[in-house]
């Protein structure tokens, strides 16, 4: 029965138990409604103020770094565990994503928007600076790692709408294996790896380590961890618990990917004066030269990676004195290979897609495509400019799909 019936069948009651002649001044039956109205607000009130109370208490128990509680299903660094009834999701806006050409074979985050590879346009809202992004598969979203901030870094899963939501909360760094269902971080002395699914963390495993320490990549399931910024020396956890055993690798300076037999591509400082030379490096013998030729000197720094079939490295390094993005053939390397230019400096992730190119971009914003076969007769890659940026925005290319 409705509200509005129920009052009439009580009016109806109070009318023939008076058989008065005119009603009375005061309203029996509206008085009987009044105070149920009263008792019902009273109740009602008092649930919300339980709610409001549970509220607190749960907001109380997951302060993070920032002002806000934090999301479902996240995990603050720090913490002992997750907390998963403090709700907060951002919610794109209710009209869908607008269809545009394609700026690229692969998809690009511009701002706080993703431009994919079909021509969708999908609004981010909430989620601020995102520093490195990966397409999930099937068309589940997108994962995308901010960019520091005072409260850390924030590692968000994005829906195909555009909605947001925190995973992880307060790093100090965080990286994603090549399929977007692992996730490694370090936040002070704590070094940390856990599963994704289902937009949730799972297995998470924690180990102390230097505070210098910082997670790279994932390397077939352990996690390539450099153990000082400023010296030589790489180590692969195996995402055990306890003190990370830091290994005997103190020449490795940098580690660019992995080939398919597992062997990495990296450069380690040899010699005297020590070079650095561009060499492969063996995970079973904690990152030792796999042979004992080194490679060209790339005499550059900052990002690179191995093509999906271990065939070409693209990397920054010099040619002729000057700054500028190489490419490798890797099935030659030795002291005799001799990169050749591919384009202007990178900056940010360097993304190969199964066709064999390779998007980055460069240090002036631009959007760099590079065709191997083009490289390969000299006509390096030149940038493109990207309409909808802000000045001093660069496309971010995301990996992955």
């Amino acid at each position: 029965m409705s509200q509005s019936e129920l009052e009439r069948a009580v009016r109806e009651a109070f009318s023939r138990r008076t058989a008065a002649s005119r009603a009375p001044a005061d309203d029996p039956a509206g008085a009987v409604i009044r105070r149920a109205n009263r008792i019902q607000r009273r109740r009602a009130l008092a649930g919300m103020s339980l709610v409001a109370v549970a509220i607190v208490g749960v907001s109380a128990g997951a302060m993070q770094l920032g002002d806000d509680p934090p999301p479902s299903n996240s995990v603050v660094v720090g913490e002992p565990d997750p907390v998963p009834d403090a709700a907060w999701t951002t919610v794109a806006p209710p009209t869908g994503p607008d269809t545009e050409t394609p700026l690229a074979e692969v998809d690009l985050v511009l701002g706080e928007t993703i431009a994919t590879a079909q021509g969708r346009r999908v609004s981010v809202l909430g989620a601020g600076g995102v520093e490195r992004a990966h397409r999930l598969a099937d068309g589940r979203g997108w994962l995308a790692i901010g960019t520091p901030t005072p409260s850390g870094r924030f590692l968000w899963a994005v829906t195909p709408n555009g909605a947001a939501q925190v995973l992880l909360a307060g790093a100090d760094e965080i990286v994603l294996d090549q399929h977007g269902q692992q996730v490694a971080w370090k936040q002070g002395a704590m070094l940390a790896a856990a599963g994704i699914a289902n937009g949730e963390l799972t297995g998470t495993v924690r180990a102390d380590a230097p505070a210098e320490a910082v997670p790279l990549r994932f390397v077939d399931g352990a996690v390539l961890v450099r153990l000082a910024p400023d010296r030589p020396g790489h180590v692969l956890w195996q995402r055990r618990p306890g003190p990370l055993d830091p290994g005997t690798d103190r020449s490795s300076t940098r580690v660019f990917g992995a080939l398919p037999d597992g062997r990495l591509v990296g450069e380690v400082a040899t010699g005297t004066p020590r070079r650095a030379c561009l060499a492969l490096l063996d995970p079973t013998q904690d990152l030792a030269p796999a042979g004992p030729e080194c490679g060209p000197e790339l005499g550059g720094d900052g990002p690179g990676a191995v093509s999906p079939d271990g065939r070409w490295l693209l990397v920054n390094g010099q040619s002729k004195g000057q700054d500028a993005a190489l490419l490798v053939d890797l099935a030659g390397l030795g002291s005799s290979a001799v990169p050749q230019v591919a384009g202007p400096t990178m900056t940010g992730t360097v993304v190969w897609n199964a066709l064999g190119t390779a998007y980055y971009a460069d240090t002036a914003g631009g959007l760099v495509r590079v065709d191997v076969d083009r490289i390969r007769i000299s006509r390096p890659a030149a940038p493109v400019a990207v309409p909808g940026l802000k000045p001093g925005e660069s496309p971010v290319v995301v990996s992955g799909g």
